[in-house]
C-alpha cells in the first residue's frame, strides 16, 4: 500500500503531468471574452445616434420617403405614366437605401466592417437622393392631373428634397473632418517612422544587436 506521502507525491506528478499534456495540446480553451467576441450577439441600439442631428435626420428621410412612396401607390390611373413610375422609383429606392444606412448606424453595425467609407457612403446616398428627389418632382408637378394624391406625394418628395439636402451639407463637413483627421494620422506615422529610421542609423550598436 502507498502510504499519504506515496499519494501526494503521485497527485503532484500526475498534475503536472496534465498541465503538461494541456498546454501541449492543440485544442486550448479560448480565454476570449464573450463579450469581445465577434456576432450579433452583442447588438445594442445607439440611441445618442438617434437623438442626434444625423439620427434625426435619417428618421425624417425614411418617413418622407415612404410617405411620398404610399401618396404614388395611391393613384390608380395616369396618362403619361412615367413620371410616376419615375418617381416611385426614386422613393422606394431612397426608402430602402436610407433605412438600410439608418439600421447600420443606430445599431453601430457599420463599426463591424472598417473596410467601407460610412461617411462617404453616407454623402453620396444624400447626394443622390437628393438630386433624384429633385428631378422627381418637378417631372410629377409637370405632369400630374392635380389630384389629391399627386399633389401630396409632390409635396413630400420636395420636402424629402430639403431633408436630403441638409443631410448632404452635413455630411460633407463631417467626410472633411474625417478625411483630414486621417491625413493628419498618416502624417503623424510618417513623421514617427522616420525619427525612429534615423534613429537607428545614428547609432550602429542597435544595428549589431539586430544583426
Amino acid at each position: 500500500m502507498r502510504n499519504g506521502d506515496d499519494l501526494e507525491g503521485f497527485d503532484g506528478e500526475a498534475s503536472s503531468a496534465s498541465m503538461i499534456s494541456a498546454a501541449s495540446s492543440p485544442y486550448q480553451p479560448t480565454t476570449e471574452p464573450v463579450s469581445q467576441r465577434r456576432g450579433l450577439g452583442g447588438l445594442r441600439c445607439d440611441l445618442d445616434y438617434l437623438r442626434g442631428t444625423l439620427g434625426r435626420l435619417k428618421l425624417a428621410e425614411v418617413l418622407l420617403a415612404l410617405t411620398a412612396f404610399i401618396c404614388i401607390e395611391t393613384i390608380m390611373e395616369c396618362s403619361p405614366c412615367e413620371g410616376l413610375y419615375f418617381f416611385e422609383f426614386v422613393s422606394c429606392s431612397a426608402l430602402v437605401v436610407t433605412g438600410a444606412l439608418l439600421l447600420l448606424f443606430s445599431l453601430n453595425l457599420h463599426t463591424r466592417i472598417p473596410q467601407i467609407n460610412w461617411n462617404l457612403t453616407d454623402l453620396v446616398n444624400t447626394g443622390l437622393s437628393t438630386f433624384f428627389f429633385f428631378i422627381a418632382s418637378v417631372v410629377l408637378a409637370a405632369l400630374n392631373h392635380k389630384t389629391g394624391a399627386e399633389i401630396a406625394a409632390v409635396v413630400f418628395g420636395f420636402l424629402a428634397m430639403a431633408v436630403y439636402a441638409v443631410n448632404m451639407f452635413l455630411a460633407v463637413k463631417k467626410w472633411r473632418m474625417s478625411s483630414r483627421q486621417q491625413s493628419s494620422r498618416q502624417t503623424s506615422d510618417y513623421i514617427r517612422a522616420r525619427t525612429e529610421s534615423r534613429e537607428v542609423v545614428h547609432r550602429p550598436e542597435i544595428q549589431r544587436l539586430d544583426a
